[in-house]
């Protein structure tokens, strides 16, 4: 596990070079053969069968960053919105909210998965539900926002979850297996110009299936700032935004 957190923080530029090195390596030593048209007709096929299995998971995967950036912000703004109600409470109440609120975010940074900040966003209804005061007014109207947050919190959840599922892995590693053991067998001849070529798009194959692994947890440069807003938030003591 601490292996895999450790290659997952490796940047895509530096895997390319890697792997290139690597192919190229593999294409001048590995000797080729000659695959009859029935062989290259089952690699075409593969190959066609690759392309079209990965291209809308890769998609996917983007458009759930997209989605994961548009619902983190909102989560924040409308944490943001709560706590500007505070300020309207007594100083007590004021900062037992804010510690509530600061409590849940920190938690939620933190483990970054489906579900966590679960029991500290209860113990923020719970608080609000059972409130009796003076500013119950006030107190009522955060409750509202707490309850409305709750879309934002459910999509998150659904969001983080949505990953590339085991099965689809082992679909994608056989074709991409069988892809990339046919480009490196195949019999180029003795041409420096095509050896390079091959060990290009071997490269190319590889980088898909990481640039999908990236996507998949969150460790893809288009994810980095996926928390910003809410770092922030917790940073500033709920005074900022991003």
């Amino acid at each position: 596990m601490l292996m895999l957190k450790y290659l997952l923080k490796v940047r895509l530029s530096h895997y390319f070079f890697i792997l290139f090195i690597l192919f190229l390596f593999l294409s001048f030593y590995i000797e080729g053969v000659e695959f009859k048209s029935t062989a290259l007709t089952l690699f075409s096929v593969n190959s066609f069968l690759y392309g079209f299995y990965i291209a809308p998971i890769l998609s996917g995967q983007k458009n759930r960053i997209d989605e994961l950036q548009k619902v983190i912000r909102a989560e924040a703004n409308a944490l943001f919105a709560l706590l500007l109600k505070t300020k309207k409470l007594d100083k007590e109440l004021r900062t037992k909210y804010q510690d509530m609120f600061d409590a849940y975010v920190r938690k939620s940074i933190k483990q970054r998965r489906p579900g966590e900040g679960e029991e500290e966003y209860e113990e923020l209804i719970s608080f609000s539900l059972n409130y009796k005061g003076n500013q119950e007014d006030i107190v009522e109207k955060i409750l509202e926002g707490l309850v409305a947050n709750q879309q934002n919190r459910s999509s998150l959840s659904m969001q983080l979850k949505n990953k590339v599922y085991s099965n689809e892995w082992w679909v994608m590693l056989v074709l991409f297996s069988i892809t990339l053991s046919f480009i490196l067998f195949i019999n180029i001849g003795p041409s420096w110009q095509m050896t390079l070529v091959k060990a290009l798009l071997c490269t190319g194959l590889t980088m898909l299936i990481i640039i999908l692994v990236k996507l998949s947890t969150l460790t893809h440069k288009k994810a980095k700032e996926l928390w910003d807003p809410l770092e922030k938030l917790q940073k500033t003591r709920f005074y900022r935004i991003d």
